[in-house]
């Protein structure tokens, strides 16, 4: 296929698992086209406008919000301005579109993509979708009908989704995440100052941290670190909970225990690691299956539709990793992970069935599908 200098308008975010994926998106279609122009279209005051131009790419922001479920005086005021703002964006995203006059609109869900996608598609701009989770978010649902092809990483989509227009592609990942020799392990051990022979483990709390994951951390250190003498740990405790963590640290001599509000090679920090302890978000996942780690998944009770219990469950109902109930982590979840990490038989069995659920070539897969479009 001759890759041709394409324009394209990818909105969406609000989280990670909808900017990185955008992100890496953007990524494949310059390399195949370094001339493609690239326009992205995000949420005022969102984390896609500052990731987005770290990243090297031009975003614009609409003033979109989304409808909050819970019921108080703050959240109804929210959802009254919610429909003025979608007109105000809607009106934006057909100025984008009369301006930049994209080849293809592309959604990576969260609330902004609706206005641009609805807009796209009305201007008879082929359009395509991409959805990270197991159970479908609201907007890529709304979007069904307009778009001409939806791109998913879980089977069984056809309950959201017409089938007709399913392409399974997986969830696109940094090119960093891959499965890791022995060598990249050895490398990972000495970046992090670890020690050969140990037993590692890896919690990843995600860039704004979750207080659940670190709570779980702090009962058991608070307990001695029951089992845990021959473990060191690599924490990413996030930045809203980092202040608190460095008070809690203090005065304990405890070695063994890296934490840090972020961690900027999040490629060694999975070679390094026996197991990872980790929210169950798309890209999370996705991560954890392309580098064929056991994982001990809690997902999150506070998003929508509980999909990262969709999420975990898929490859838990496939012997490809474990799952914690978040409200039972702060008593079982270190107990769970330990007794997985001195089971080399069962963290064998796990990287086995979960390394056939990895998508390597997600990005390269959309890609294609894109260019079928225009």
């Amino acid at each position: 296929m001759e890759y041709k200098k394409i324009r394209a308008i990818i909105s969406g975010g609000g989280t990670g698992g909808h900017i990185f994926p955008a992100i890496s998106i953007a990524d494949k279609l310059k390399e195949l086209n370094p001339e493609t122009e690239i326009l992205f279209v995000g949420a005022e005051g969102k984390m896609e406008m500052e990731k987005v131009p770290a990243a090297g790419y031009k975003i614009v922001g609409l003033p979109i919000k989304g409808l909050q479920r819970q019921l108080n005086f703050r959240n109804i005021i929210n959802d009254i301005e919610v429909p003025f703002l979608m007109l105000k964006s809607e009106r934006m995203a057909a100025r984008l579109i009369k301006e930049f006059k994209p080849d293809i609109a592309i959604g990576v869900g969260g609330f902004a993509s609706a206005p641009l996608l609805r807009k796209a598609a009305a201007k008879g701009v082929p359009c395509l979708i991409q959805e990270q989770n197991g159970f479908a978010g609201l907007t890529n649902k709304m979007l069904a009908k307009k778009v001409q092809s939806i791109c998913v990483a879980y089977d069984g989509m056809e309950r959201f989704f017409p089938a007709e227009k399913i392409v399974f592609s997986g969830n696109p990942i940094r090119k960093e995440f891959h499965p890791f020799t022995e060598a990249d392990k050895a490398e990972a051990l000495k970046f992090y100052g670890l020690t050969p022979g140990k037993k590692h483990l890896l919690i990843v709390g995600g860039s704004l941290g979750s207080g659940t994951l670190n709570n779980a951390m702090k009962k058991w250190i608070s307990d001695g670190c029951p089992g845990g003498k021959d473990v060191e740990v690599i924490w990413q405790c996030g930045k809203f909970y980092k202040k608190g963590i460095d008070i809690f640290m203090a005065g304990r001599n405890l070695p063994g225990i890296r934490y840090s509000d972020f961690i900027a090679r999040m490629d060694l920090a999975y070679a390094a690691a026996d197991v990872v302890i980790s929210r169950s978000g798309a890209s999370s996942i996705s991560e954890i299956c392309a580098v064929q780690r056991a994982a001990v998944f809690v997902p999150s009770p506070n998003v929508a539709e509980d999909h990262q219990t969709h999420n975990a469950m898929a490859l838990v109902n496939k012997g490809a990793a474990l799952i914690v109930k978040d409200a039972e982590a702060e008593e079982k979840l270190l107990a769970t992970a330990l007794a997985l990490a001195a089971d080399p038989e069962k963290i064998a069995e796990i990287e086995k069935n979960v390394a056939p659920l990895a998508r390597l070539n997600a990005a390269g897969t959309i890609a294609e599908e894109i260019y079928k479009l225009v």
